[in-house]
C-alpha cells in the first residue's frame, strides 16, 4: 500500500470522525432523539391521534461517517409488531444545518425489538440499506437542545394511499419529538396523515450515547 494514501486515508477518517461523531451539534441532536418516547399523553386529550411507542437508539457506535440510530414505531397495543423500522444517519451537512438521512431495512421485522439488544443488527451495514431518496429530514437548530426540520419540497416520493409526494416536519427537544408526516397528491391533496398537527412524543427515558 502506498504510504501516503494511508496516511491521507487515515487523516480522512479522522477529520470525518471529528465532523459527524464529535460535532457538538450532532451530538446534542442524538441526545435529543436517544431515548423511549409515548404519544398517550397527547391521545388521552385527542383521539384522532393514536397511542404510538417510539424507541431510537445508537447503533455502530464505531463509524465515523454518521452517528446511525435505530428507529422502532409501534402501536401500544401491538409492540411486538412495529408498523415502522428506519435507520437514520446523523450528519452535519452545511454551517448552519445537519442531516437526518432515512433508510429503509432489509426484512424490517425480523429486527423488532432490537432497541433492547442492538447486537441484533449486527448483520446490517450501512451498504445493506436502502436510502430514501429525497426523505432526508434538513434541521436547524434554534436553541440549545432544540432543533426544527422538514424534507425538502415536493422529493420524498411516495404511493401510498394514491400520493405522489411525502413530508415530514419535525421539532426535537430534550424532552419530546414532534413528528408531522403527511402524503399528498400530485394536485397537493392531503391524502395521508394526521390534518390536526403533528404527533408528540414525550421523552420517558434516555438511552446513552457511548
Amino acid at each position: 500500500m502506498n504510504p501516503l494514501r494511508f496516511i491521507i486515508g487515515m487523516f480522512f477518517i479522522a477529520s470525518t470522525y471529528v465532523q459527524c461523531s464529535k460535532d457538538s451539534d450532532v451530538h446534542i441532536l442524538a441526545q435529543c432523539l436517544c431515548g423511549s418516547f409515548s404519544s398517550e399523553e397527547q391521545f388521552r386529550r385527542d383521539t384522532n391521534f393514536y397511542d404510538v411507542r417510539l424507541k431510537m437508539i445508537r447503533i455502530w457506535p464505531q463509524r465515523a461517517d454518521a452517528i446511525w440510530l435505530y428507529v422502532e414505531q409501534a402501536y401500544a397495543d401491538a409492540l411486538h409488531k412495529p408498523y415502522r423500522q428506519r435507520i437514520y444517519g446523523l450528519r452535519r451537512l452545511t454551517d448552519s444545518t445537519l442531516e437526518s438521512k432515512v433508510y429503509e431495512m432489509p426484512d424490517p421485522l425480523r429486527f423488532a425489538g432490537a432497541w433492547k439488544d442492538v447486537t441484533v443488527l449486527n448483520p446490517l451495514s450501512p451498504d445493506s440499506l436502502s436510502e430514501r431518496p429525497g426523505c432526508s429530514i434538513i434541521l436547524k437548530k434554534t436553541g440549545p437542545a432544540h432543533f426544527i426540520g422538514t424534507t425538502p419540497g415536493k422529493e420524498c416520493l411516495s404511493v401510498r394511499k394514491g400520493a405522489a409526494y411525502a413530508t415530514a416536519e419535525v421539532e426535537i427537544t430534550s424532552d419530546y419529538f414532534k413528528s408531522w408526516d403527511r402524503g399528498f397528491d400530485a394536485d397537493g391533496k392531503q391524502v395521508w396523515g394526521s390534518e390536526k398537527g403533528g404527533y408528540i412524543f414525550k421523552k420517558l427515558e434516555s438511552y446513552p450515547l457511548e
